[in-house]
């Protein structure tokens, strides 16, 4: 086993000790138990940070080239922009879904067999690197935005119904939900267009074409549309809360298609990634 495997491993752990403790504080409610939490969660990210980075080096390149590894990369970028929403925005709750996601893709990475591939000398380069770090750092910044959105559903339903019920003093406002929500889903935008950008221009360089039809590009590309309907209503249409919240959930359910769904059952040039 090596150094790589065995830092995975610890921050899978510390990824699942973390959701434990979110989960203690969902019902407690104690500053410590948050805090506590979300050093696990940083060490985790911090391990799993240094893991991708062995592996990258072992393997000459980005560890993207299986189902496994694109798993892992998935549970990083998410991890990374979740500290950096939390250090903006302070809202605790949130690592209640952000732990459950991470310990998830954590444990789908620690179970699927991991396949040996040789790496892809194609799959190289700062025009490939920029598309897959850009592509799943906004995919995580939408993945909150959803998060943000159930939150604010369950918040609302709690507020309109008779009896707030469980939720309803361990949420925030409904304003402060939306505008958590409204700014991941900004920049997440802003990180998936270039992330798309610079996959054309790899692509260009690649297979001598900006765009080929293959089936991820189209539901990227169609994923990217919903995401800017959804900014363009809330700008222009006062598409806000209830519309935004539930779009933002649909939006990222189509991403999580895009990113499995479309490789395992189309396929594609990106197939590879989920081998």
């Amino acid at each position: 086993m090596t150094i790589s495997n065995i830092l995975l491993q610890g921050s899978a752990l510390l990824y699942f000790i973390s959701m434990a403790g979110y989960l203690c504080y969902l019902f407690h409610q104690k500053d410590r138990i948050q805090k506590s939490a979300f050093v696990l969660t940083a060490a985790a990210v911090v391990l799993h940070l240094v893991s991708v980075v062995l592996l990258g080096a072992e393997t000459g390149g980005l560890p993207i080239h299986n189902l496994v590894q694109s798993l892992s990369m998935s549970a990083l970028a998410l991890g990374i922009m979740f500290i950096y929403v939390q250090w903006r925005f302070n809202l605790k709750i949130l690592g209640v879904f952000a732990a459950a996601m991470l310990s998830l893709l954590m444990l789908a990475v620690m179970l699927i067999p991991d396949t040996p591939v040789a790496p892809d000398k194609v799959l190289r380069g700062f025009w490939f690197f920029a598309h897959i770090i850009l592509v799943f750092t906004g995919e995580a910044a939408l993945g909150l935005a959803c998060g943000a959105g159930i939150l604010y559903l369950i918040q609302e339903m709690g507020i309109k119904g008779k009896n707030p019920g469980f939720f309803f003093k361990r949420l925030p406002s409904l304003d402060f939900l939306d505008m958590v929500s409204y700014t991941c889903i900004t920049t997440g935008f802003a990180l998936l267009t270039f992330g798309l950008v610079t996959g054309f221009i790899y692509a260009k360089s690649v297979w001598g074409q900006f765009w080929s039809w293959d089936f991820k590009e189209i539901f990227s590309v169609g994923t990217w549309v919903v995401y800017a309907a959804l900014l363009h209503l809330r700008i222009y249409s006062g598409w806000r809360g209830r519309k935004s919240a539930i779009m933002s959930i649909v939006g990222f359910g189509i991403i999580i298609f895009t990113f499995l769904g479309v490789n395992l059952l189309i396929g594609g040039h990106h197939g590879a990634f989920t081998k």
